[in-house]
């Protein structure tokens, strides 16, 4: 296994000196540790898959570097990094049994027979496939032939991290839940580093311990789950992240005096010196509290959920969600304040730490 980090890390397609704009992947400011459970978040374009390429060897940056536990691995192949990746796609050997899939990798390695059965034997039992063991992988169901590759890439002891490149997608919705549980499992049971990709906010909060969110080539914030619904550092985390997504609304400022079109209300701290650049406030729909106080709102419509209901409504022309749980009422003449403490302020869609916020 292995911590995996950059220095200076960025990539573009284009050929010859390429322009800033082309560079599909340009900030990098991470690493992933040893052992942990990660997961690359992003909407399509962002940069995920290129990331996850570089690091298993598909691909070599135009800039930069890869380390594997301070080593220089850049210029390795695939081979020799020690990396297994399952691929969107299940990639089996669809003439082959399960157990013989799993041996396949051990086998070209030059694993001795009992060596590689015994280890076949462990897999089976560790991914809950020993009872169809002698199948052909052909008659698998998509699910299952993803479990197969999982396998595949847990079957090797020498494996430094396993890569998941958006492998739920062909999977039925109902099995979803079960085998992303059985991927947490298994790195319980294994400690193996592992880096899901995936554009499904739900699949990767449910599945990591850290998720680092990429916006156009960058990774625009790295936390767990709760940081990222509480504390986005970037306008597209907040967005991005939650159903509904955050509230992003322009703003002028003037001290703790924030404007929104013709109504104002007070920020939550003094922001710094410098606010040159774009202002918004961003404030999650569950931290919109609607009663006859506060701003004035235009009620568009309201979205029964059952136990909640959104509200969705204009404020001084722009868009605003706001959550009622069971019970609150829906005034004649509404109005919202914000939750204290919730509502940020951004320049240029990153987070403007506010002084004396929260006391």
């Amino acid at each position: 296994m292995a911590t995996i980090a950059f220095q200076g890390l960025r990539h573009s397609y284009a050929t010859g000196a390429a322009p800033q704009a082309s560079f599909a992947l340009s900030h990098v400011p991470i690493a992933f540790e040893d052992g942990g459970r990660f997961a690359l978040l992003g909407s399509s374009g962002c940069g995920k898959t290129t990331l996850l390429n570089i690091i298993s060897g598909l691909l070599r940056p135009s800039e930069g570097r890869v380390l594997f536990d301070g080593a220089d691995v850049t210029d390795r192949p695939t081979e020799a990094r020690n990396i297994a990746q399952v691929f969107q796609f299940p990639v089996v050997y669809e003439g082959l049994t399960v157990a013989e899939n799993l041996a396949f990798p051990l086998r070209n390695r030059g694993v001795g027979r009992e060596d590689a059965r015994r280890r076949v034997a462990e897999i089976l039992d560790m991914t809950g496939l020993a009872h169809m063991a002698d199948r052909r992988a052909r008659s698998l169901a998509p699910d299952e032939k993803q479990l197969v590759s999982l396998g595949r890439g847990l079957v090797r002891a020498d494996v430094a991290a396993i890569l998941f490149d958006e492998p739920l997608t062909v999977i039925d919705p109902q099995q979803k839940w079960r085998l992303r549980s059985r991927l947490k499992a298994l790195h319980a049971q294994t400690g193996r580093t592992m880096i899901y990709v995936t554009h499904d906010q739900t699949e990767a909060l449910t599945f990591a311990d850290r998720v680092m969110v990429m916006h156009d080539g960058e990774v625009v914030q790295a936390g767990s789950p709760s940081d990222l619904f509480d504390s986005p550092e970037h306008t597209f985390v907040g967005y991005f992240i939650g159903s509904p997504g955050m509230n992003v609304l322009p703003v002028d400022v003037d001290g703790r005096n924030a404007r929104i079109g013709g109504q104002s209300f007070e920020l939550d701290g003094d922001p710094p010196g410098d606010l040159s650049g774009r202002l918004e406030i961003g404030v999650r729909p569950e931290h919109v509290q609607v009663g006859t106080t506060g701003l004035a709102i235009e009620v568009q419509r309201v979205e029964d959920l059952g136990r909640v209901r959104i509200v969705r409504a204009r404020l001084e022309g722009h868009d605003l969600a706001a959550v009622l749980h069971e019970g609150e009422p829906l005034p004649a003449d509404p109005r919202v304040t914000f939750a204290h403490g919730r509502a940020h302020l951004y320049r240029d869609s990153r987070r403007v730490a506010l002084v004396g916020a929260g006391r």
